[in-house]
């Protein structure tokens, strides 16, 4: 502790210098962790307790391929089926195209029966139920575009050629509440009943029943000409981001970049410091400072610039984005934006090995020369 007096002085002798680093460091790991929080929103998406229940079939080539009505039937007939609906993605345009939320029709006798989560008042159920235009929202989805029940709700022409002119007939309040759902049947006329299925979500009676609920799924479906893929909830949420592309690796490549970069900014900022002090090196090292010591002092010079960036810009990012409604920026494409402790640890760890890296061969270098080299140097 004796020398964190002269540590400090060192590290703010030059204060703009210094104050900049700091900046520099600073806004680079805000970035960072802006963009690992992206990731890990990406990777681990909001789940309902309920959602470790459910299932989804889908077609095992693509989700772009359609299943058979006819397997509705034989899936509820698996042991330790609760209930299973069918659903096909719309994507269809609200106004304007500009206008992006989840759109699905789904089969609605047995939809509470596997939404068990989703909490609706009695009335709007039974609404939707027996209106074939009827629609049921989400909360943040409805206050999004100020819907009220009642509403009537017009889906252009989008991935299907029709239009769907629905009636909002509930809001529903869940983990999730960014989906727009109407009754299949409905979608299935204009479709001139051609019993198009996107997928079957299935709901087990048990936890422990899901993984022998998706084997004995797609092993009845295995030689059909539309055999199936059966999978968590989660697994098929992340399916629909893994179409978007490599996204780990963009962001991972990102960030490399952007700490190569700022690592090159420190390295430049902690050579010219040590360069500018050789004489003082120097001198400490006639007063007896062992070649140890001196590096310990330039490296914990660097690390503490480093570390200060590092928690302002990981800190900030968590405190900014803490007030901020990333639903309504992102247009509901991010449910919740939380800057986790797993991620502050990675960005001010980044922070301290940035330090390392940028200093250490200058402050090697200052440490082995020669006292006698170092006292001639005239800055």
């Amino acid at each position: 502790m004796k020398f964190v007096p002269f540590l400090l002085k060192n590290i703010f002798r030059n204060k703009r210098r210094t104050l900049l680093t700091m900046t520099s460091i600073a806004v680079s790991l805000f970035l960072v962790a802006t963009l690992l929080t992206v990731l890990s929103e990406l990777e681990n998406p909001p789940m309902a307790p309920d959602s470790a229940l459910r299932l989804v079939a889908r077609h095992k080539v693509s989700l772009a391929n359609i299943l058979p009505l006819s397997y509705r039937q034989k899936i509820q007939e698996v042991d330790e089926v609760d209930a299973a609906v069918g659903a096909a993605w719309i994507q269809g345009i609200y106004e304007d195209p500009a206008n992006i939320f989840a759109q699905m029709a789904i089969q609605a006798d047995q939809i509470w029966e596997v939404l068990s989560d989703v909490k609706i008042p009695e009335d709007q159920k039974q609404a939707f139920v027996k209106d074939r235009t009827g629609a049921v929202a989400g909360k943040k989805l409805a206050d999004r575009y100020n819907w009220k029940v009642g509403e009537k709700i017009v889906l252009k022409k989008g991935l299907w050629p029709a239009d769907f002119e629905l009636t909002l007939r509930g809001i529903y309040e869940a983990q999730d509440e960014s989906a727009l759902y109407f009754q299949w049947d409905y979608f299935n006329e204009a479709m001139n009943n051609q019993g198009i299925v996107g997928w079957y979500w299935i709901k087990a009676k048990s936890a422990e029943a899901v993984p022998r609920v998706a084997q004995k799924v797609d092993a009845m479906f295995q030689n059909t000409t539309a055999p199936t893929k059966t999978e968590s909830e989660k697994a098929f949420v992340l399916g629909f981001i893994s179409m978007m592309g490599n996204v780990q690796l963009m962001i991972k490549t990102i960030c490399t970049v952007v700490v190569f970069a700022i690592i090159l900014v420190a390295a430049n900022t902690m050579a010219m410091s040590i360069r500018e002090r050789a004489r003082e090196i120097g001198i400490l090292k006639a007063l007896g400072f062992r070649r140890s010591r001196i590096l310990g002092l330039l490296l914990g010079e660097a690390m503490s610039i480093t570390l200060i960036g590092a928690i302002i810009g990981s800190v900030g990012a968590r405190l900014v984005f803490s007030g901020v409604d990333m639903y309504e920026m992102t247009a509901g494409f991010m449910q919740r934006f939380l800057v986790t402790g797993e991620t502050l640890a990675i960005c001010i760890g980044t922070g301290l090995l940035i330090g390392i890296v940028a200093s250490v061969v200058p402050a090697v270098q200052a440490a082995r020369r020669p006292v006698v080299d170092a006292l001639r140097r005239v800055v």
